[in-house]
């Protein structure tokens, strides 16, 4: 075929006229080009009427159909609607509005999958809701993904689940009156991506009902104005708190502004907290207690908090850490009211057993900048390869009758008017500097060479 020049430029400027006749027409196709438009089941955007049940027709004949169910723009005002299997709602992002007039929960699901809600506001308007109760609340489903939505002002939880598999990401939480978002017995979840402000009682919680693998993927997610509402101490005002949860991921977090921690994992073994970044937390920063075994946390940045890294309960079984390549600065003097009285303050890093503690820098450190141990529970840690500058005492080890063997080695260690490397008797120094030349020496523990600098 005789493709000529004029015949090639012919084709290209028809190609140009239909892509420009269909784009416009493409940008400007309304909302139900999604899927089903729910203003042909009657719905009505601003009326001032409860839509309750003509929501629900409209959701339970386009999941029987196989298709999204589209919400134009408009305010919607609903009470508790069920999400069968195969539900997918989609509105556009802000404008979208969903108001709940009461009800237990405004989206409930059980044993269901495959259920969908994208681009749409979920405003609760501050009715309470019962005990253990989200604004979306889904039960035993696979497969549920909540993205690109907005939801505030529960008078509960955010949102609330119980083994499910699934995805929250992309959404906007705020003015939550318990919890954003909490996951019990999760079977494969990802949160991330969130933005959360303004909870009562925690950010996300990771829980399980009993210690087991969880798998939960947390990252990417900004977390801030998180109030220990009830009170206690430190089960609420936590950004993230994993409890009994194994094997939880939690990476690249901004976490800011927590009555208690940005970071909290109980009985949480194999738990990784890495690469979050963290300011104006007022108890333990980064926390893995209780009946742990594995934890590592690295990479993270904390500036403003009570202590920095905490990795404790020997004496319950906590045990097996890495700490590595954090930065931490700018210790607080005092930890929460409602914490133990003898809860210490003012500290860089704490650990006891089986842990290696190596390449942070720790800064302004009103107590230790890191301590090994508590009376007897101590074994087998290393210090190794740390910058510590402007703390009280640098290293703090215990040296009581049963405690166990520390390393203390390639630290570099200045500014410390109390000592750069000191024996304690649980929280209370009672030797001289064991980094000094002829100070008296603890068969467990071993002090190598250090860089110490003293003040002027």
């Amino acid at each position: 075929m005789d493709v000529n020049r004029r015949h090639l430029i012919g084709v290209t400027a028809a190609g140009a006229g239909v892509l420009a006749a269909v784009s416009p027409a493409a940008a400007a196709q309304p909302v139900s080009a999604l899927g089903r438009d729910a203003s042909q089941y009657g719905l009505r955007p601003g009326s001032p009427d409860d839509q309750t049940r003509t929501l629900q027709r409209a959701i339970d004949e386009a999941a029987r159909a196989q298709a999204p169910l589209a919400l134009p723009p408009g305010v919607y005002r609903t009470g508790q609607l069920r999400l069968p299997s195969g539900a997918q709602l989609i509105g556009v992002r802000g404008a979208t509005r969903l108001i709940f007039t009461g009800g237990a929960s405004m989206f409930a699901s059980e044993g269901a999958g495959g259920i969908g809600l994208n681009a749409i506001v979920l405003d609760g308007g501050g009715i309470a809701l019962p005990t253990r109760r989200g604004l979306v609340h889904c039960l035993s489903g696979h497969d549920i993904r909540i993205t690109d939505c907005e939801i505030v002002a529960s008078g509960g939880n955010g949102i609330w689940f119980e083994n499910v598999a699934g995805e929250v990401s992309g959404n906007i939480l705020s003015k939550i009156a318990v919890t954003a978002i909490t996951s019990f017995d999760a079977r494969g979840l990802t949160v991330s991506r969130n933005t959360i402000r303004d909870t009562n009682d925690n950010g996300i919680e990771i829980l399980r009902t009993s210690i087991g693998d969880d798998g939960t993927l947390v990252a990417d997610n900004r977390i801030e104005d998180i109030k220990a509402g009830p009170g206690g101490s430190g089960q609420y005002g936590n950004a993230i708190n994993a409890f009994r949860a194994g094997n939880v991921i939690v990476r690249g977090n901004r976490i800011k502004n927590c009555d208690y921690s940005a970071v909290r994992g109980n009985s949480a073994s194999n738990i990784q907290i890495t690469g979050n970044s963290i300011t104006d937390v007022r108890e333990v920063a980064l926390y893995s207690e209780f009946a742990f075994e594995g934890a590592v946390i690295a990479n993270n940045t904390v500036d403003g908090a009570a202590l920095g890294v905490s990795v404790c309960n020997f004496n319950e079984g906590g045990r097996l850490a890495v700490v590595q390549g954090n930065i931490i600065r700018n210790l607080l003097a005092k930890r929460p009211i409602g914490t133990a009285p003898d809860d210490d303050a003012g500290i860089g890093i704490y650990v006891e057993a089986d842990t290696s503690v190596s390449g942070n820098v720790v800064e302004n450190a009103p107590s230790f900048g890191i301590v090994a141990g508590w009376g007897k529970y101590l074994r087998d840690v290393a210090i190794s390869g740390n910058v510590i500058r402007n703390a009280f005492v640098g290293i703090g080890i215990s040296v009581t009758p049963g405690a166990g063997t520390a390393l203390v080695n390639d630290n570099v260690i200045s500014e410390t008017p109390r000592g750069a490397v000191v024996g304690l008797d649980h929280a209370r120094p009672i030797t001289p500097d064991l980094s000094i030349e002829g100070s008296p020496r603890f068969a467990q523990v071993v002090v190598g060479m250090n860089a110490v600098r003293k003040l002027p």
